[in-house]
């Protein structure tokens, strides 16, 4: 995302009665974001070191970080415009609870309804994700 300047940043989070582990098993797991982040994806389907996923707008590639253990879930998406948004993601432990913390950043020419509704739709992503892992 060189040459974009973030103007802003918004942090949305969710409290999920399941041990950090055990979200993060569940979150990092591309083949589930359909299931819970249909902010990003109605479909999936994996191409090499990549995702790709029919999105909200329009076919995306997404990029995950590598397995790790300090609950790190970041993901570059590429746009269709082949503009590349970076998204900082995280699971915390909490006992035997976890928090999930997004950093959703307005990017230049995003208004602020638009930034607005991006936030909304990952809250929204977020409930699901606890409201399935804690079914």
């Amino acid at each position: 995302m060189l040459g974009v300047m973030t103007t802003e940043s918004t942090h949305v989070s969710v409290f999920i009665a399941r041990t950090a582990a055990d979200v993060y098993a569940y979150a990092s797991d591309p083949a589930n974001l359909p299931a819970w982040a249909a902010g990003l994806s109605s479909t999936i389907t994996r191409d090499g070191d990549r995702w790709l996923a029919d999105s909200p707008m329009g076919l995306v590639a997404v990029t995950f970080a590598p397995a790790n253990d300090y609950g790190i879930l970041d993901h570059d998406v590429t746009l269709p415009s082949g503009d590349t948004v970076y998204n900082p993601v995280r699971v915390i432990p909490d006992g035997d609870h976890s928090e999930v913390l997004f950093t959703i950043r307005r990017r230049d020419g995003v208004s602020a309804e638009e930034f607005a509704q991006d936030a909304a739709a990952v809250t929204a992503d977020l409930q699901k994700l606890k409201g399935l892992l804690e079914a």
